[in-house]
């Protein structure tokens, strides 16, 4: 995967990783996943009963705020945005240096998982 220069908020990922159109409501439920995605440990996000998470931004309005390539670029890596990020790369394999056994080259969330993420995330106007 060829990633855009870091340090740019305006940086994107342009084309969709799978295929399959996205589902808002497969990516809703993998944001609401604390086993899968863990979202909602560091983000505030609308219709979380739950406790909120506050280390990252809320994500009340990140569908007005960030296009569709910069959501998506955000979950695969947020460090090319951000190299300080603490949010993990979602998406990306290479170059990481702690990571658990079972979990080496391989992403944490697929192609189509990615896209179903970033398809509910543009809901939240």
């Amino acid at each position: 995967m060829a990633f855009p220069p870091s340090g740019s908020a305006q940086v994107g990922l342009a084309r969709p990783l799978a295929p399959e159109p996205p589902d808002p409501a497969r990516g809703r439920s993998i944001v609401f996943d604390k086993s899968l995605s863990s979202c909602v440990l560091c983000h505030a996000v609308p219709g979380n009963e739950g406790p909120q998470g506050n280390v990252g931004p809320s994500l009340e309005g990140v569908g007005s705020r960030l296009s569709e390539a910069q959501l998506r670029l955000r979950i695969v890596d947020s460090t090319r945005i951000n190299p300080a990020s603490v949010m993990p790369p979602y998406h990306r394999t290479d170059g990481l240096s702690r990571v658990a056994g079972n979990y080496r080259g391989k992403p944490v969330l697929d192609a189509r998982q990615v896209e179903d993420v970033v398809a509910y995330l543009r809901t939240l106007k």
